[in-house]
């Protein structure tokens, strides 16, 4: 792709569509959304490196379905505020929270992809009366995935990237050179099928990564992962996941994703009092890109199936 065929940022941010784009303040910081339909919040969290955007196929189906669907840019990407710190679990599912509260919603079903999904998990673990249900995607339970971590090998091997993100600088300055084609890379070799990832697509993606400190802010996710192994906000995290959650589950992961391996997955339920149900999708890591009719279909019965009450 010819560098000169990257929409500005800022046009990829409000990319039009049936979706109406609006900024709320929460947390200390203002995150941009893009919403449709009516009914019972849907929140959508995406992952690294996307940013709402990845979700352009699930929210018309979601507000078809009787939903109000927001996809909101998290802390740092998109067109929410790039700030120097807050790239945390904890901190950023207050931006959640403080974003539920903006639309002026009691509780929302959270569905999160990749870091939206650990995001989903932790909601659920720390501000129980905020979620409803949780539809993590991509995502074990945080005490699982500390788990491979720590005893898979394989999963260790797969991760590896994240050690290289450590270093000060370097990263960001790779993530963005060329236009971000690096955006491009990753999608597609964490995709079974990257045919998805059409022309028109690859560059949303690679302009959002061009906005000003976009690339320094997504890494900072994962430099916290490693950097807080040894340090006091490390252990609350850990400490705040660990009971089981009381809410409904769905679990959606890809057969073949090599990001986040399929064995990780395995004794997520451990940690789920609610009623839990999981889905297997034959694509990657982006299930919801590389399968997003049957990725609909799975979220949108299971919340048809929901109680009406929680």
């Amino acid at each position: 792709m010819n560098l000169a065929d990257l929409p500005d940022p800022d046009d990829a941010i409000n990319a039009p569509g049936p979706w109406t784009h609006r900024t709320v303040p929460a947390n200390g910081a203002r995150f941009h959304l893009v919403e449709m339909g009516e009914g019972p919040l849907v929140l959508l969290l995406h992952g690294f490196p996307t940013y709402w955007y990845t979700w352009r196929h699930t929210l018309p189906a979601l507000a078809e379905a009787g939903f109000h669907a927001v996809a909101m840019d998290l802390r740092g990407y998109g067109g929410s505020d790039k700030t120097p710190h807050g790239y945390d679990p904890l901190s950023l599912a207050t931006d959640v929270v403080g974003v539920v509260r903006s639309l002026g919603k009691r509780d929302a079903v959270i569905v999160g992809h990749g870091w939206g999904g650990l995001l989903a998990w932790t909601l659920a673990s720390v501000h129980p009366t905020v979620t409803r249900a949780i539809a993590p995607v991509s995502m074990p339970h945080p005490t699982r995935l500390r788990e491979a971590m720590v005893h898979d090998r394989h999963q260790r091997a797969a991760a590896r990237y994240i050690i290289g993100y450590q270093v000060p600088l370097i990263p960001e300055r790779r993530l963005a050179e060329h236009g971000a084609q690096r955006v491009a890379d990753i999608l597609r070799d964490r995709s079974v099928d990257s045919q998805w990832l059409d022309t028109t697509t690859e560059s949303h993606f690679r302009a959002a990564m061009l906005e000003p400190a976009a690339s320094h802010c997504a890494l900072e996710y994962h430099r916290w992962a490693i950097r807080s192994i040894p340090r006091g906000d490390g252990r609350a995290f850990s400490s705040a996941t660990q009971d089981p959650i009381p809410h409904p589950v769905l679990q959606i992961h890809g057969t073949s994703d090599p990001s986040i391996l399929p064995t990780s997955v395995s004794g997520s339920a451990d940690h789920v009092r609610g009623e839990y149900t999981q889905t297997w999708l034959d694509t990657g890591h982006y299930v919801n890109e590389e399968a997003p009719v049957a990725f609909n279909i799975a979220l949108i019965d299971w919340l048809n199936g929901l109680p009406s009450e929680r």
